[in-house]
C-alpha cells in the first residue's frame, strides 16, 4: 500500500465542532424538554418548501435555517423591511451568529473527529467518522468524483459558506478501509463507548448516536491510516466544488483549506446505492419503445413488472432499462445495442458504457427530450410510475449500480453520466457544524 505525503494525502483532521448545546452547556431553547431529534434536517437538496415549513414549524432553531435560508430567516417582528432574496445568505449569517450568541449552539472545548453511526429502520448501519477534509490539488486523485456539477449550484453553496464562514452540513466520502486503523477505531468506539455525545431517533425511524474522540494518539492512528487510502465523493460534489472554489479564492493558508465531511469505510459499511428513476414528459411507453426500435431491442414483460431490471441484466448485450406506462399498462425491457453506444461514446470506457445511465443518455438523445422534459425520481420505482400521467408519459427504471462499479469508472478518471447513483444514507445535518472564528475551530 503507497503511503502518500503532503498535500498528496487524504487527511480528516480534528475540529472543534458546533453542536446544538446539551444542558451541561447551559441549553437556551425555548422548550425545556427539547430534544435534538427536532432541530436535525435532511441535507438541503432534498429538502422542498412544504418539508422546510413543516421542520422550522415544529422547531424554530432546525438546521434548515441555515441550509436553505428563506428570505425572512433571522427576521424579528418590527427589525426591519422584508428580507430580499439576494439577502439570503447574510441572513443565514445573522442567524447563526445569533445561535452562537445565545447559547443555543456552542463550539466543542477539544478538537475532536466524531464517530457517527446510523442505523436504518430495516437493520442497516453506516458508520463513519465526521472532520475536517484536506482539500486536495483539484487534479488530485486522493478525492475522486463521479459526478458533473452545474455551476448554479456551486455558486450558490460557496455564496452560503462564505457568508455563514461556515460548513453547514458534511458531505459524504467512500474509501476502502480494509482492517486499518481508521475503520478499526470507528467500529472500537460504536461498539464499547457507552455514553455517545448524540443518541436519537428521527422521524423516519433511523437512529443517530455520535460520539466525540478527543484522544490524539488515536487521531495519530486514524491520520497515519488514512494517509495511504483516497475517497470517492459519494453524495455532495456540488458542495465538494464550493470547498474547491472557496479555497482557490484565497491566498495563504487558512480556514477553506479544509471541509466538512463524512468518511465512510465501504468495506465494513457497505452503502445503499438506490437508482434514480426517470419521468419521461410527453412521451407515451409505445412512441418510445418505436423511436429506439433502431437502436435497442424491446422485450414485452408483464403488465404487473414493477421493479427495475436486476444489475446482470446489463452486459454483453446492452445495459437494460424497463419503460414502463402507468396503471397496469404495457412494460419492455429495452436493451440497447453495445455497438450504437460504443460509436456514440467512442472515448467512454466499455465499464462507462455498461451503465444503465450511459444507456439513457444516449436513448435521450433519440427520444429528442431535453433535461426540462425528464423529471427524477429517487430509489421508488413505484413513485415514478405513480408520478406518470396515463397516455401521456413514460416511467424508465433503472437498476441500481453497485459501487465496485462507481470505484471502478472513478478510478479511471471518468464521470459518470448524470444522476446515476443515490448514495445513501446521507448524514442528517445539525450533528456537526464547522463554522465560526479563525481556522473554524
Amino acid at each position: 500500500m503507497r503511503t502518500h505525503s503532503g498535500a498528496d494525502a487524504l487527511e480528516l483532521a480534528p475540529l472543534r465542532g458546533v453542536r446544538y448545546a446539551d444542558s451541561d452547556a447551559g441549553r437556551l431553547l425555548d422548550s425545556p424538554d427539547f430534544d435534538i431529534t427536532r432541530v436535525l434536517a435532511p441535507p438541503y437538496d432534498v429538502l422542498d418548501a412544504a418539508s422546510f415549513a413543516d421542520l422550522t414549524r415544529a422547531e424554530p432553531h432546525n438546521a434548515a435555517r441555515l441550509t436553505v435560508p428563506p428570505v425572512t430567516v433571522g427576521q424579528r417582528p418590527g427589525s426591519g423591511p422584508p428580507i430580499t432574496a439576494a439577502d439570503r445568505y447574510s441572513a443565514a449569517a445573522r442567524t447563526l451568529r445569533r445561535w452562537l450568541d445565545e447559547g443555543i449552539l456552542v463550539r466543542d472545548r477539544e478538537p475532536a473527529v466524531y464517530v457517527y453511526e446510523q442505523t436504518l429502520p430495516g437493520g442497516e448501519r453506516q458508520r463513519g467518522l465526521i472532520g475536517a477534509l484536506r482539500l486536495p490539488d483539484p487534479s488530485s486523485p486522493i478525492v475522486r468524483p463521479h459526478e458533473h456539477v452545474a455551476p448554479g449550484p456551486v455558486f450558490d453553496r460557496a455564496r452560503l459558506m462564505a457568508a455563514t464562514q461556515a460548513n453547514p452540513e458534511p458531505i459524504l466520502l467512500l474509501y476502502r478501509g480494509g482492517a486499518g486503523a481508521a475503520a478499526r477505531i470507528t467500529g472500537t468506539v460504536a461498539d464499547t463507548w457507552p455514553h455517545p455525545t448524540v443518541d436519537t431517533t428521527t422521524a423516519d425511524g433511523a437512529d443517530h448516536r455520535l460520539w466525540a474522540v478527543t484522544d490524539t494518539g488515536l487521531h495519530g492512528e486514524i491520520a497515519a491510516d488514512l494517509a495511504a487510502r483516497t475517497a470517492l465523493i459519494a453524495d455532495g460534489h456540488h458542495r465538494y466544488a464550493a470547498y474547491q472554489r472557496l479555497k482557490a479564492g484565497r491566498h495563504g493558508p487558512g480556514p477553506w483549506d479544509h471541509g466538512l465531511a463524512l468518511l465512510v469505510d465501504s468495506d465494513s459499511s457497505p452503502p445503499h446505492v438506490g437508482a434514480i428513476h426517470r419521468v419521461l414528459r410527453g412521451l407515451d411507453t409505445e412512441a418510445a419503445v418505436a423511436a429506439a426500435s433502431a437502436v435497442a431491442e424491446a422485450v414485452p414483460l408483464p403488465a404487473d413488472a414493477v421493479g427495475h431490471p436486476p444489475p446482470a441484466a446489463a452486459g454483453a448485450d446492452g445495459p437494460a432499462l424497463m419503460l414502463a406506462a402507468p396503471s397496469g399498462g404495457r412494460r419492455f425491457l429495452l436493451r440497447v445495442d453495445p455497438a450504437r453506444l460504443a460509436a456514440a461514446y467512442p472515448d467512454r470506457s466499455p465499464g462507462w458504457r455498461a451503465l444503465p445511465t450511459a444507456a439513457l443518455q444516449f436513448l435521450t438523445g433519440v427520444w429528442g427530450l431535453g433535461v426540462d422534459d425528464v423529471d427524477l425520481v429517487h430509489d421508488d420505482p413505484a413513485a415514478a410510475l405513480a408520478a406518470a400521467r396515463p397516455g401521456d408519459d413514460t416511467a424508465v427504471l433503472l437498476a441500481p449500480v453497485p459501487v465496485e462499479e462507481v470505484y471502478a469508472v472513478a478510478a479511471g478518471g471518468e464521470l459518470t453520466p448524470r444522476k446515476t447513483t443515490s448514495f445513501g444514507p446521507k448524514p442528517r445535518t445539525g450533528l456537526v457544524l464547522r463554522a465560526g472564528g479563525p481556522g473554524f475551530g
